[in-house]
């Protein structure tokens, strides 16, 4: 049993630490090859025309951005 709890603690210790990397450096979590653009493909899916669910996103995404641009504060 007291192996089960003292990996247990090592894990813990593990995680922790690595959450106070995580917190200290204020960084994007990221894979370490970059991704789909990494490779050059700028998208998910070969797809020639977008569809509707992810026009509405653009949009909504557009109209938060201008909305941002133009706030006061």
């Amino acid at each position: 049993m007291a192996v089960y709890l003292t990996t247990f603690a090592v894990f813990l210790l593990v995680i922790a630490a690595m959450a106070v990397g995580y917190i200290f450096q204020r960084k994007t979590v990221s894979g370490s090859c970059g991704g789909l653009d990494g490779i050059g493909i700028a998208k998910e899916c070969d797809c020639p025309e977008p569809c509707d669910a992810r026009k509405k996103r653009e949009a909504r995404e557009a109209r938060q951005d201008e909305w941002k641009k133009n706030q006061i504060l």
